[in-house]
């Protein structure tokens, strides 16, 4: 496995691969790498001849008031993570090398942003979609992977991808969970014991409140009324919980079957969840 610090490596290492003609996965990351980020890796594999990560915190998509000092970071671990799952090339840039003095450029993907995260993270997504063009056009890959844990972000890629001719694929891989269905994610490192005994109600809030719609599509703001009081009840300090489109993120009175979400944010202690699961037909 390869290690690179400059855009020049990255493209480097890419244009022999692409010179064969073979196939190339980007999977981007923060790090504090766990089996959510494994799952991109494995995907990537299994559709692409060489899989590349990335691994930058990135600050530009982090408000003043946030964890970015606090947000864990273990590069010798997750490298060795990654070189286990067959990872070719892992790009680990500097602050400087990704916004070189002088920068000046932010991409805003306008609509999809001013909702669920991007009404209470300003300036959040901004960072994103900047330094994830940025990414997919250092490196233009076949396929770049993100998981739909970050639904919102998900979908932000996809647009911004499409409105800016990036000729790369946006492929999204289901959430992986704890076996007691807590969503994967890097903060989990943030919970105490009690809090970790606490934090799987979010999802089985969510999926009841899904249950509920797929059944009577119509109980919208009775079920998310519902859905909010356990979760207060539960301990949570609720940001949102909505649902809305798959594709568009609008606001939805009446969940169509099949594309719709249930999306929540939540404050357990001084640990920021989110999660999000779909509005599937009943079997």
């Amino acid at each position: 496995m390869d290690i690179v610090r400059t855009i020049a490596g990255l493209r480097s290492h890419i244009a022999v691969w692409r010179k064969s003609g073979e196939r190339v996965g980007l999977v981007p990351t923060m790090g504090a790498l766990h089996n959510g980020h494994l799952a991109l890796v494995r995907a990537a594999r299994a559709e692409c001849d060489h899989v590349a990560a990335t691994i930058f915190v990135n600050p530009k998509q982090f408000a003043p008031n946030e964890d970015l000092d606090a947000y864990p970071r273990r590069e010798t671990p997750d490298l060795a993570m990654l070189r286990a799952e067959g990872v070719a090339l892992v790009f680990m840039p500097t602050n400087t090398e990704v916004y070189p003095p002088g920068f000046a450029t932010t991409v805003r993907v306008a609509g999809l942003t001013d909702c669920l995260c991007g009404a209470h993270r300003a300036g959040h997504f901004d960072g994103v979609a900047t330094v994830v063009t940025k990414l997919l056009l250092q490196s233009l890959p076949d396929t770049a992977y993100f998981g739909e844990k970050d639904y919102q972000q998900l979908v932000v890629v996809r647009r911004l991808a499409r409105d800016l001719d990036i000729p790369v694929r946006i492929a999204g891989v289901t959430t992986v969970r704890e076996a007691d269905g807590l969503a994967l994610s890097s903060r989990n490192a943030y919970l105490s014991p009690q809090e970790h005994q606490i934090a799987p109600a979010l999802a089985r809030v969510l999926r009841r409140i899904a249950a509920a719609l797929a059944a009577d599509p119509a109980a919208v703001l009775r079920e998310t009324t519902r859905g909010r009081t356990d979760l207060e009840q539960a301990g949570f300090v609720v940001e949102y919980l909505e649902v809305r489109a798959a594709d568009t993120l609008a606001s939805v009175a009446a969940a169509v079957i099949g594309h719709a979400r249930v999306f929540a944010a939540v404050h357990l202690g001084q640990t920021r969840l989110i999660d999000n699961v779909p509005i599937a037909p009943v079997a």
